[in-house]
């Protein structure tokens, strides 16, 4: 009996080894925080030409995008195929936990026979599966693989990532902070001297066109010709080692960026991405088109994964979100639009959704009292950031410059084609109503069908996630989604009519809808309307995260005592995103007032419990400095 058991188990494993060798090997060359700044999207400043050599004899997506434009919620994305506000992953640097049923895509690829790396890096989101890789580090490849097996291998290029723009003394001092030494003795060579002239740059009208911007433009794309550079080195070495004739190459970036408002942020620039897939000739059947094609169909990350197993005659599993776009599981439709939204951006809360189809994008903002400038330290530390504030400050910039320092409306439309800037916000233009209604309940129906469980304050899904996962958590019939989603469209509205039903919700038992109706109340009371009996109610909530948005709207009504002292003690609440929620709110005070908590700020800072109370504490501090 167990030589019979044996003889099968060896049969499989041949079988399996035998299907896999019919199959393509397939690469992704990644590049990090890169718009389709790429001579092939026909971008004339761009010294790109590997890559677009590649586009010659590949498939051009012009309509491809990542769903979130920072790196780690969209390299969520990627590996698991599923929305990271359906799983909770859409928060910048959180490990909050997948369902038990969801493994990362490459664990098929390797059940299947494949030969699985990753070079190197990961940054998903949430808790690692470092088992679907057979090498993965700064020197995981394909060369470790047995004879004639296929492989998979991720090839992550770090050249244009946004710290690449960073002058020498930041990073003189990022370096310093990070061995705990003085900058002083921080030895670096000296900013390389430009390739592309800052005069020379095509600034976008959202942008001053400043000496810092234009030099940072231009040291960007000196990035982008290495980073170019670096995809030929990987294409060549497919070449020396006999394989291009076997492998399916993708290029693209892991999300769009990096100069100001484009990563981090849900317009065109921090969204769309290049994508090119150069397929082999022996495996031309697996896609639709020819050789140097360029196609508008619509593709986000959720599709990626689903179309790699696709290519590699795996069926890809049924609780992927996307839909593969090559292969022989190939979807018979295209989809509608892609989505994308915006979580907490490091030390910054923030809620944003968006949808896009092939010609407009509709943006909803449901923190719209929230600037799109918020201050992030690691974004600030580019030197066009600063210059680009610092303009804002002095009165030297147009409307449209001016735009991203100031609070947000509650939604946004571009005609794409015609805006592809997106400064045009066709939201209140009447022509283009019916465009607006029907992306407004597309958008409303796609966070149903997902379960969105971003309009959980993240001090409570933090709390959730001890007991269950977001994802159960949503479906376990105590998360009303719908009414949920209509406290927060209501509570961002900027509708003084909608006071009546706010301090409704303020009474509710569920304290999400109560979290939303304090952060609502805190909107309308920028637009001069409030309750202030309400807000005193909810500044007693038995929950801290609905208690702190009630205590800004009061202190902006100039009941500061009572505020700041509810906003001093979330400070010392063990919770990280209570005091972060708390840091965020302290952001009206005065130095006086600021000075009062001055011990506990820099307490917060020498303790280093979270990098992003950190960060926000430090940013208070040098308020209390200027």
């Amino acid at each position: 009996m167990k030589n019979r058991i044996s003889i099968f188990l060896v049969l499989c494993i041949c079988s399996a080894l035998s299907y896999a060798q019919d199959n393509p090997n397939i690469i992704w060359i990644v590049s990090e925080d890169n718009s389709p700044f790429i001579g092939a999207y026909g971008d004339p400043t761009a010294t790109t030409p590997n890559i677009d050599a590649l586009a010659k004899k590949g498939i051009l997506f012009e309509n491809a995008y990542c769903t979130a434009p920072v790196c780690a919620p969209s390299r969520s994305t990627l590996i698991t195929g599923m929305y990271p506000p359906s799983v909770g992953t859409e928060n910048m640097r959180s490990e909050y936990t997948l369902p038990a049923f969801v493994r990362f895509f490459p664990a098929y690829l390797k059940e299947a026979g494949y030969y699985t790396s990753n070079n190197a890096k990961k940054d998903y989101n949430t808790v690692d599966q470092p088992e679907v890789w057979d090498e993965s580090g700064n020197q995981a490849g394909y060369k470790k693989r047995a004879e004639g097996q296929p492989f998979f291998s991720v090839f992550n290029i770090g050249t244009s990532h946004e710290s690449a723009i960073f002058r020498r003394e930041v990073k003189k001092h990022m370096l310093a902070q990070f061995r705990n030494i003085p900058p002083d003795s921080v030895q670096l060579p000296p900013d390389p001297p430009l390739v592309h002239d800052p005069e020379k740059m095509n600034i976008p009208p959202y942008l001053p066109p400043l000496p810092e911007v234009k030099y940072d433009w231009a040291a960007y794309y000196d990035r982008i010709t290495e980073m170019d550079e670096q995809v030929g080195t990987l294409l060549q070495q497919l070449e020396d080692d006999g394989l291009a004739d076997n492998t399916i190459v993708f290029y693209y970036a892991d999300n769009g960026g990096v100069l100001g408002r484009s990563k981090r942020f849900v317009f065109e620039s921090g969204l769309r991405i290049p994508l090119i897939v150069s397929i082999p000739e022996k495996y031309r059947h697996l896609a639709p088109h020819a050789p140097g094609a360029r196609t508008k169909q619509l593709v986000d990350f959720t599709d990626f994964g689903a179309t790699v197993l696709s290519l590699a005659g795996i069926k890809p599993p049924a609780y992927i979100q996307g839909k593969p776009f090559l292969g022989v599981y190939a979807a018979e439709n295209e989809r509608d639009f892609v989505f994308g939204f915006r979580g907490r951006m490091d030390e910054r809360f923030d809620l944003v959704r968006s949808i896009k189809n092939k010609r407009f994008r509709y943006v909803k903002n449901y923190m719209p009292h929230r600037a799109y400038g918020q201050n992030v330290q690691f974004l600030w530390l580019a030197t066009s950031m600063r210059a680009w504030e610092k303009a804002f400050h002095e009165g030297r910039l147009n409307e449209v410059q001016s735009r991203f320092f100031r609070t947000k409306p509650p939604e946004e439309l571009y005609d794409v084609a015609a805006d592809p800037h997106n400064i045009h916000n066709l939201a209140s233009d009447e022509n283009y109503r019916l465009v607006l209604d029907s992306m407004r309940a597309q958008t409303r129906q796609h966070l149903i069908n997902i379960r969105d469980v971003g309009f959980i304050p993240e001090a409570a899904a933090e709390e959730i996630n001890k007991k269950t996962t977001l994802y159960d958590y949503a479906r376990s019939g105590s998360y009303d989604i719908e009414k949920i989603i209509g406290a927060a469209t209501l509570a961002s509205s900027r509708d003084k009519n909608a006071l009546e039903l706010l301090v409704h919700h303020a009474a509710e038992k569920d304290p999400l809808v109560r979290y939303w109706a304090a952060t609502g109340l805190l909107v309308l009371t920028g637009e001069g309307s409030h309750s202030k009996s309400t807000l005193f109610q909810l500044l007693n909530d038995e929950k801290q995260y609905v208690a702190i948005p009630a205590a800004e709207a009061l202190y902006m009504l100039g009941e500061k005592e009572a505020a700041l002292k509810k906003l001093y003690e979330a400070l010392l609440s063990p919770s990280v995103m209570i005091r972060l929620q708390s840091l965020n709110a302290l952001q009206v005070a005065n130095k006086k007032e600021l000075q009062a908590v001055e011990p506990v700020l820099k307490n917060i800072v020498q303790k280093k419990a979270s990098e992003y109370d950190k960060k926000a504490a430090e940013y208070l501090l040098n308020k209390l400095k200027s």
